[in-house]
């Protein structure tokens, strides 16, 4: 073996430097024992992933180079390590040309420092900025022009190892002119946050790059949750063929380590342990449990606590919410109204039973009645509509609102993607909350996760906690007598279809209609869409989990005349 190298998939938090810092300094010490001389960590590690308008902040990035030198003088006894740290970096305020510039251009870079025996021998700043998505980093960054390779080990059992930042490695120049530099290893360290689908996209697009230029690639990345987003984890080799070599486990903190040979003809080649693929529901509710702990761990919550209303919507945030925190932690609150199903409550009351959590009733009727005496002038000779259901919702939404502030749990909403597409929710009412759990799962995928955690207890909380009743029940708001949720919306496998197309994939309505769809449904859909984006920017953040959610994805007016 020429070379051990280690990843530090690690769960960073934004701002922490200093706790960021003692994570990477414990991270190399324990590989530098298990013989690693390579460790390399994601994308701006030492700030976490994304700081956002934090960049903006001087302050902020001085901090960030105070913690890497920090970092480099704790491993400054470890003779032959080279570690691989993220950080921004300030552009040298001498530079007048570029001061001069200072309101259009950023002065900050995102760099990849390489520290060794105390000393930062090289500062690699990333070339190829995204600005797509979730990413806006041509706000914060200006690109780098250079490649940077770097020897580690000695003499004939030195191996060159060649810098990239997640997205140069997505393009051809940067690695191009990595291996024109001398590179026999490519190092690309990243943040990438999930999607449904991402890990397998990475790793077919990163051998094609290792193919390509006849070099073996590593690709470090990060796990953790950071308000909407999620980090997999999941970093992998491969060899310089394609073919995966190593994969790390997706979900978990981990040093993930790789060996690196040399074959009869003097090439690299790489080999390290290969985590299984997953299902997409396994990917899935992991991503979500992982949002949820970190949302509430990283910011001080106590706990959670959420509206359970016999739907299968809040008995999956439900289960989500215990497979996360445990159900010491976690609270459901019913809260009957004139039109509560007596099947709802029954299910309410099992499914807490079978999760072990603190669970209450609270009738909503006496409040709904008085509201309704105080409007009875207003509303005399009017018949009721939405107005009476949303003074439901909302109620609910303030009891909940007041055990929140008296107590300190965060209130987890649990509207659904469809539902915020089109509306079908109430703004101040179920809408009122902190974390919005399934906000980017289309419910028919809310109905494929329910079925999969009743199949399986990944976390160990216990098998089936979802009553069957509960996911075979046609959906229902239960705001009026024999209320459905299909008197309002489309049947869910089409309505769901219909969204996929118009909102993910950007389809016109004309394409979506040449598809098969009717015309008349397809512009019920889209005009939904368009007549509550005022509702979804007074929604709570919500976990990403597809390429396009709403959230940093969807950047629409509100005022719009655009119809196509």
């Amino acid at each position: 073996m020429l070379l051990k190298i280690c990843i530090a998939q690690l769960n960073y938090c934004v701002g922490d430097m200093a706790g960021n810092a003692r994570l990477i300094v414990a991270a190399a010490r324990q590989a530098y024992e298990a013989g690693a001389r390579l460790v390399l960590t994601p994308e701006l590690a030492i700030c976490g992933y994304a700081a956002e308008d934090l960049f903006l902040r001087p302050a902020f990035v001085q901090a960030c180079d105070d913690a890497v030198n920090e970092v480099a003088r704790e491993l400054a006894g470890l003779k032959g390590l080279h570690m691989v740290v993220g950080s921004p970096m300030a552009l040298p305020q001498s530079d007048a040309t570029l001061q001069s510039r200072s309101v259009q251009v950023p002065q900050r870079l995102n760099v990849a420092h390489v520290l060794c025996e105390g000393r930062r021998l090289h500062s690699y700043a990333k070339r190829e900025l995204p600005n797509y998505q979730v990413f806006d980093e041509r706000r914060y960054f200006m690109p780098g022009q250079a490649p940077c390779v770097f020897s580690v080990g000695e003499g004939p059992d030195a191996v060159k190892v060649g810098l990239l930042i997640c997205e140069d490695a997505w393009f051809e120049a940067p690695a191009q002119s990595t291996r024109a530099a001398g590179a026999e290893l490519l190092a690309v360290i990243n943040a990438s946050p999930f999607h449904a689908g991402k890990a397998m996209e990475r790793e077919r697009v990163m051998g094609q790059r290792a193919q390509v230029n006849g070099l073996p690639l590593v690709f470090a990345h990060l796990v953790g949750g950071q308000d909407e987003v999620v980090f997999e984890g999941a970093s992998f080799a491969v060899q310089a063929s394609g073919q995966v070599a190593g994969r790390a486990a997706s979900f978990e903190a981990q040093l993930f380590e790789l060996q690196v040979h040399r074959d009869v003809s003097g090439a690299l080649q790489l080999s390290a342990e290969v985590a299984a693929e997953r299902s997409l529901e396994a990917e899935l509710w992991d991503a979500l449990v992982l949002g949820v702990r970190d949302y509430l761990g990283k910011n001080g919550f106590p706990g959670a606590l959420l509206g359970l209303s016999g739907g299968i919507d809040s008995a999956l945030v439900l289960a989500i919410a215990v497979d996360a925190l445990g159900p010491e932690k976690v609270r459901a609150v019913m809260m009957p109204s004139p039109y509560t199903a007596d099947i709802s409550l029954i299910d309410a009351r099992e499914m807490a039973q079978r999760l072990g959590v603190r669970y209450d009733e609270y009738s909503i009727v006496p409040h709904f009645e008085a509201f309704l005496g105080t409007l009875a002038g207003e509303f005399a000779g009017r018949a009721a509509d939405a107005t009476e259901e949303n003074i439901q919702a909302r109620i609910r939404g303030v009891i909940l609102m007041a055990l929140s502030n008296k107590f300190g749990a965060i209130v987890l909403t649990t509207g659904n993607k469809s539902e915020m597409a089109t509306g079908y929710c109430t703004l101040y009412g179920d809408m009122a909350g902190g974390f919005a759990v399934i906000k980017d799962l289309l419910k028919t995928m809310v109905f494929k996760l329910a079925r999969w955690r009743n199949a399986h207890d990944p976390y160990g909380r216990g098998s089936q906690p979802i009553p069957e009743r509960i996911i075979t029940r046609p959906p229902s708001a239960e705001l009026r007598a024999d209320q459905t949720d299909q008197d309002s919306l489309p049947e869910y496998e089409v309505l769901d279809a219909i969204l996929e197309r118009y909102m993910e994939n950007d389809e016109s309505t004309a394409d979506i209609v040449a598809a098969g769809f009717d015309l008349q449904v397809v512009e019920q859909v889209t005009r939904l869409i368009r007549l509550n984006e005022y509702k979804r920017r007074q929604s709570p953040v919500g976990i990403r989990v597809s390429h396009r959610s709403f959230g940093k994805d969807w950047r629409y007016p509100i005022t719009s005349k655009f119809r196509a």
